[in-house]
């Protein structure tokens, strides 16, 4: 038996070296090669590599003997530092019988157990085996070797996120208020709010992104063509036509609906001109009557509003009026409505000041009566004029300014949205969080930064998220972990822009308070097993591949859920660093938790540099052993960074 196995393994040996040199020897005809044939075998065979790495370890071989070329078995040295993960070949011989293959029986196992497929069997094994096999009479045998089990573990089979969440899943065909809605703020800034430039590429770069609602800031522009720019400040102007093109061209990245978020601070005539550039350029794409020949009860779905665009602004009148003037020339007719001007904080303040304390009364002859405290100042008006021709063009999206949660539950009207500045809504979030999920149950409401903002920072979208806010619009154009958070939730239900949110938010009796959280939410205790890291983008501080890494792992939700923890610092290896740390959370509320894997260069007890990140849903976290991609702070894939680590939850 013995004997055999050893005859197997010998034949086994000599399959990998008779398929490596098949590909590697014409390059070694003259005897060496340099970097870049190097680089072009690691290509040729399918072995991912960072420049970086690939360079300092070339360099460290081929130093030597300082000819800056290498041997054909130096580059099988490079070949195996790069590709034989000790951590995935320690994996493989726990399933393999003789440290060299993986029978078919043995992969299936190996799926069951560790990778919880559950459905796994023959044909899904034959069929991986024929995928990521590369040893031809291996692949005949049915078996796989550790070349074909290294390239599985690296594919995309073996990533953290479900695949079945990279597609549109999710039901569609619910209201429009039951979803979060990707949304951004200023979008045509691509820089600060006070000199930064405006400029289309902000709308197509939101759109690319997954945003389905966009914001546009209208002025009155000169020879009677309205601008978009940040009103009062030095940033540049874009005129609305060009944004409208660039919107029409780009919007359906997805197929689901647009919102178009109206700041309008133009004349009745150039309102007009407005109206006149969205139908024109929009054409059927402009949703300009309700759907279905019945007036709704409720906002139709996204499903049912596919390939549309919806203008949200101002309206004159209700929505019933709009629907019976159909077909009308509203062309050249203005309506006038009046508004309550919102106290800032600081007339808040003043008014609270308006009854003076009482003061001990002292008794003086001929004593002068006290005059009655003066009246409490009546709420500032204003006026608003808008263009019938626009105002006619919101349908299910009306702008209505937000008092209270009472004033809306007696008064809203479905197709009624409010917006809400994040210091106000972070107050109520805080002290009527029960009240605000009630309210966003029913109506769509959107959440924007505060104005001192000027450098177009970003809040933490995940306190608003937490009462159930469908459209939390930031700041697309600025990098950093309020945006991280933004793109790793919109990844979810194919990076449509749309989220059904869960149904303890939909519920329109719900008495969920995300800062007292009550009964059961189907809580998970979650264990991840950091294993390693693999070619990690070195530290901008080191001239060679080095770096200190270390990983941070972290949960944002409900406060109750938000945590961090972190694993050891390995010193001066970014190339394959191993950790081998567990982490375990309790989850109260998974619907709502995101997990997000930092990865930091320790260069001081006190200061970290960033490396990369990762950020998704918890529960579109697969099972098992998987690869954790890493993305830079402007959220590009930094292939082929990743970790590997165990996911486990129940």
């Amino acid at each position: 038996m013995e004997k055999r196995i050893k005859c197997i393994i010998h034949f086994l040996n000599l399959f990998f070296r008779t398929w490596f040199l098949s590909i590697i020897q014409d390059e070694f005809r003259s005897g060496k090669i340099n970097l870049d044939k190097t680089l072009k075998l690691l290509v040729k065979l399918n072995i991912p590599f960072d420049y970086v790495h690939v360079k300092y370890v070339f360099k460290k071989t081929s130093n030597q003997r300082k000819t800056g070329t290498i041997t054909i078995e130096e580059f099988r040295a490079i070949y195996r530092t790069l590709a034989h993960r000790t951590e995935i070949h320690e994996l493989f011989c726990s399933y393999s019988p003789n440290r060299k293959i993986l029978p078919e029986t043995n992969l299936i196992e190996f799926l069951k157990k560790e990778q919880f497929v559950i459905d796994a069997d023959e044909a899904i094994a034959s069929e991986l085996i024929a995928k990521y096999e590369p040893i031809e009479e291996v692949q005949r045998k049915k078996q796989m070797s550790f070349e074909g089990f290294l390239r599985y573990m690296n594919s995309k089979d073996c990533l953290i996120y479900k695949r079945d969440h990279t597609i549109v899943y999710q039901n569609m065909s619910y209201p429009l208020r039951d979803y979060f809605i990707s949304s951004s703020h200023n979008t045509y800034l691509i820089s600060d709010q006070l000199i930064g430039p405006s400029h289309l590429w902000g709308y197509s770069s939101a759109l690319m992104k997954g945003c389905r609602c966009l914001e546009i800031d209208c002025w009155d522009g000169p020879q009677n063509d309205p601008i978009v720019y940040h009103g009062h400040t030095l940033t540049s102007k874009i005129t609305f036509r060009t944004v409208i093109e660039v919107i029409d061209k780009y919007a359906f990245v997805s197929d689901y609906p647009v919102v178009l978020s109206l700041e309008n601070h133009c004349s009745p005539k150039q309102q007009e001109v407005m109206a006149d550039y969205l139908e024109t350029i929009l054409g059927d794409k402009l949703l300009t009557t309700i759907i279905g020949d019945t007036f709704p009860t409720d906002l139709p779905s996204p499903e049912l509003l596919k390939f549309k665009i919806l203008v949200k602004n101002k309206k004159v009148g209700t929505l019933e009026e709009t629907v019976l003037r159909r077909g009308l020339d509203s062309h050249g007719e203005i309506g006038e409505f009046v508004e309550e001007v919102e106290q800032s904080e600081d007339d808040e303040a003043e008014e609270c000041t308006l009854l003076p304390p009482k003061s001990p009364q002292i008794k003086r002859r001929n004593a002068v009566k006290r005059s009655p405290p003066p009246a409490r100042k009546k709420p500032k008006v204003k006026k608003i004029k808008l263009a019938m021709e626009l105002s006619e063009l919101v349908i299910y999206t009306k702008a209505e300014k937000f008092k209270s949660f009472e004033h809306s539950r007696a008064n809203q009207k479905f197709y009624e949205m409010n917006s809400i500045g994040e210091a106000k809504a972070r107050k109520l979030a805080k002290q009527t969080a029960n009240e605000f999920v009630l309210h966003t149950a029913k109506f769509i409401t959107r959440i924007y930064p505060k104005g001192t903002r000027a450098t177009s920072s970003n809040y933490n979208p995940q306190e608003f998220w937490n009462v159930g806010c469908q459209m939390v619009a930031l700041n697309f154009q600025t990098p950093g972990l309020q945006m991280e958070l933004q793109n790793g939730k919109f990844m979810d239900n194919g990076a449509c822009g749309y989220l059904l949110k869960p149904e303890f938010m939909r519920d329109s009796t719900t008495q969920f308070n995300p800062y007292n959280v009550t009964g059961n939410h189907n809580p998970i205790t979650l264990s991840i097993r950091l294993i390693s890291g693999y070619q990690l983008p070195p530290s901008n501080l080191s001239r060679t591949n080095k770096a200190d890494p270390l990983v941070q792992i972290e949960i944002h939700g409900v406060p109750e859920d938000q945590v961090k923890q972190q694993t050891c610092v390995i010193k001066s290896n970014a190339l394959c660093p191993r950790w081998n740390e567990t982490f375990t959370f309790n989850v109260q509320v998974p619907e709502l938790a995101l997990v997000r894997f930092a990865v930091e260069d320790q260069i001081s007890l006190a200061a970290n540099e960033f490396l990369g990140q990762y950020t998704l849903p918890l529960l579109c976290m697969n099972k098992g052993y998987r690869h954790v991609p890493l993305f830079s702070k402007l959220g590009d894939r930094l292939d082929p960074a990743s970790l590997f680590v165990y996911i486990w939850y129940y």
